[in-house]
């Protein structure tokens, strides 16, 4: 049987001051080891613009632990004292302190307003984005104090929500937080599983690099160091992903009504506004058509399959809404299933989650509850049921289930058994599961320039509708952004 590319476990090493055979931390991963190279020579070089290292990695690849490693690393040869990770959820935040723990470093969190000034004997101090950004100046004093004179390292986790749009700084109060924060560190680290946005700005930590395509001038964010999930599934550290969608006819209408009924080819609708109605019909479990009835159906079926050779395992289901949401769980605790649902209204969605991870439920049903930083690696089965067709978000979702445990990995060859994505058939859901395992270029475009109010082609003269709505795009902006747009008639465009 294969270990994973690393060792989780802790190494002995004879010779170490204190105890023989006393412990070293983890054997970093061949991509690690890298890294620590990598921030040595920006250190060393301390070359104009080379403060900010951008790290984009996959779920199960090891961003947190690299991290660690490499300012434990750096501490060691003296080129670093302290750290500062800044992070966007609590249950990360406890994943960060729980690593730090594990290779010896103090990492602290930092009180709320009015509490004391944090303690000068611990290596790291972590924060939360929100906190960062309500609480700027007294973080600016809190760290001049904490940091003055010292040589630290800056950590942004899941970098890519530190959007910087300097025409609207309020609306990315984050990033600008984390810029003016972070402002005194030697090196800026941002690590990302998903380094783009569905909104077109850049972001902190990314080196953005001017091109020219066939659509005219734009940036390119690069990251200093890419491990695409390929790479990681023939190494063994994660699974690869087998996908399943459920095709069909979408009928629009209601003949109970005696009108007219249309039906569009869920897989094969062209027409982007039809698209968006198409997953919308798609994803109701108690629609004619049957399609997310058939889907969950095929998903259980699978997770039972995939139970004979993996007890443990768990299933995700990934709903539109609380309605949406309670109606799955309905369905699966009717056919015998245990059903835990989370939501980020539930007061008890944390414990919730933590007791799916420990087993207690065969299936979790939610609402972006799972995504960055929830890691459980008893799922295996995922069935996407919402009208969310980002790319980023159908990425963070599908790939809850491709990490591995130390118990597994040392049961299965290489490479791991696979994990199991069920989906309805929308092109768009299709065309970002043949591109997951590869890292594809985030491009920035210039916007475009706005027309005068009320003349020709501008938003005044078609209801002021948004663009991509008059574009006939009114499905993918309510899946990007969440805006409810009025409403419009057919051929507007």
């Amino acid at each position: 049987m294969a270990p994973p590319s690393f060792d989780l476990g802790l190494r002995r090493v004879a010779g170490l001051p204190g105890v023989p055979g006393a412990p070293r931390g983890p054997e970093p991963r061949a991509w690690q080891r890298r890294l620590i190279q990598l921030l040595r020579a920006r250190l060393v070089a301390a070359s104009p613009g080379g403060q900010d290292v951008l790290v984009h990695a996959g779920p199960g690849a090891g961003k947190t632990l690299g991290a660690l490693l490499a300012f434990q690393q750096l501490q060691r040869e003296g080129r670093l004292e302290h750290f500062v990770v800044f992070c966007h959820r609590s249950a990360i935040a406890r994943q960060w302190i729980g690593a730090a723990a594990r290779l010896g470093l103090v990492l602290q969190e930092w009180e709320t307003p009015g509490g004391p000034p944090p303690a000068a004997t611990g290596q790291g101090l972590l924060l939360s984005y929100q906190a960062a950004a309500l609480h700027r100046r007294r973080l600016e004093l809190d760290l001049a104090g904490h940091l003055h004179g010292r040589r630290w390292l800056a950590i942004g986790d899941e970098v890519h929500h530190l959007g910087l749009d300097p025409l609207e700084p309020e609306a990315t109060a984050w990033g600008h937080a984390f810029s003016s924060l972070s402002g005194g560190a030697q090196l800026r680290l941002g690590l990302t599983g998903t380094p783009f946005r569905a909104d077109n700005l850049g972001f902190c930590s990314g080196r953005r690099v001017r091109m020219h395509d066939q659509h005219g001038p734009a940036e390119r964010i690069i990251p200093d160091l890419c491990v695409e999930p390929r790479a990681l599934i023939v190494a063994g550290d994660v699974r690869p992903l087998e996908f399943r969608f459920q095709d069909g006819w979408v009928e629009h209408g209601r003949p109970e009504g005696g009108r007219d009924t249309e039906t569009s080819p869920l897989s094969a609708e062209q027409r982007e506004s039809w698209r968006a109605r198409n997953l919308r019909r798609a994803i109701r479990p108690g629609d004619r058509g049957g399609i997310a009835l058939r889907l969950l159906l095929q998903a259980r079926r699978r997770l039972e399959r995939v139970r004979m050779e993996h007890p443990g395992a768990g299933g995700l289901v990934v709903a539109r809404d609380i309605d949406h949401a309670g109606c799955i769980a309905d369905l699966l605790a009717k056919e015998g299933d245990r059903v835990h649902l989370v939501h980020s209204q539930d007061p008890e969605a944390a414990q919730r989650l933590a007791a799916f991870q420990a087993g207690e439920a065969d299936w979790l049903v939610s609402i972006d509850m799972c995504a960055e930083g929830f890691d459980a690696p008893r799922l295996r089965v995922v069935a996407y049921l919402t009208t969310v067709v980002t790319r980023s978000r159908f990425v963070q979702a599908i790939t809850r289930a491709v990490r591995m445990d130390g118990d597994r990995s040392g049961q299965e060859t290489i490479p791991r058994r696979p994990s199991y994505v069920f989906a309805p058939a929308d092109p768009l859901l299709i065309s970002y599961a043949r591109a997951w395992t590869v890292s594809e270029p985030y491009v920035i475009r210039p916007r475009p320039t706005e027309t005068a109010p009320g003349s020709a082609g501008s938003p005044a003269s078609a209801q002021r509708l948004p663009l991509q709505a008059i574009a006939d795009d009114a499905g993918r902006m309510l899946s990007v952004s969440g805006p409810v747009l009025p409403p419009f008639r057919r051929g507007s465009a």
